[in-house]
């Protein structure tokens, strides 16, 4: 029998949010926690609620952990929307000493990255080959790209540069909220956001993800793009899910 249930923690700009996961139906297994991302989001202040968060649940197996950062072999290599002292900090050690774990039993992966593996595993990309791209729309925006299924990590494209602003400063969901936008008048960011996009890479779908993900059926039909646009299945709990799934499976991009 394989494994059945995991733990994902996925950390972001304004709250870090962690769960058990039915790794069978890729959902959350019971109610998630959410606490608010603490202000300095420093990597010993953010370790500490990712703890209080694990502890809550009881939970003694493997933990997988977002973070809004480029990751290699365990280490932040950049800080989007959390505090700069990531920038070049041991995560997987850092998790795995307050978390009382091994390090092998800790995945620490990019927050898109890991819900892209949540929706191309059960959610909106099964079975979808050719370039996918997901896209988290929160106080940033994430990206996370799969070629015929496979993941090419650490893609950054919510910085893309369009009509010389950095894209997520224009077209994050974040935006929408500061400046009181409404649907109407924030679309046309995010169409011209893909534009670009599309003009760069030819996807042949994209998932829509992050919060806005619930209210899709008031923006995706007002999208001006060639390629298909679809709502994340697992909405925001895709982070937790591909998480869960990725320490659960030992799968470290």
């Amino acid at each position: 029998m394989g494994i059945t249930r995991g733990f994902g923690v996925d950390i972001g700009g304004s709250g870090v949010k962690g769960g058990l996961v039915d790794l069978e139906a890729g959902a959350l297994d019971g109610e998630r926690l959410r606490i608010p991302t603490p202000q300095p989001s420093t990597p010993e202040a953010v370790a500490e609620v990712v703890a209080e968060i694990v502890e809550k649940f009881q939970w003694d197996g493997p933990v997988g952990v977002t973070l809004p950062c480029v990751v290699k072999h365990g280490v932040a290599l950049s800080a989007a929307n959390v505090d700069k002292g990531w920038i070049n900090c041991d995560a997987q050690q850092l998790f795995a000493a307050r978390l009382k774990r091994k390090p092998e039993d800790i995945v620490v992966m990019n927050d898109a990255d890991a819900a892209g593996i949540a929706e191309m595993s059960f959610g909106a990309g099964v079975g979808k080959n050719g370039t996918v791209v997901l896209l988290t729309f929160g106080t940033g925006i994430g990206s996370a790209v799969f070629l015929d299924g496979k993941l090419v990590p650490n893609t950054e494209f919510g910085h893309l540069q369009v009509d010389g602003h950095d894209a997520e400063t224009r077209a994050a969901a974040s935006v929408k909220e500061e400046k009181d936008l409404s649907w109407e008048e924030w679309t046309p960011r995010v169409t011209r956001y893909i534009n670009v996009l599309e003009d760069l890479i030819w996807p042949d779908l994209v998932i829509a993800g992050g919060g806005v993900s619930k209210k899709a059926h008031k923006w995706l039909p007002l999208l001006k793009v060639r390629t298909e646009v679809v709502a994340a299945a697992l909405k925001n709990d895709a982070g937790i899910v591909g998480a869960a799934w990725a320490a659960a499976h030992g799968v470290r991009p």
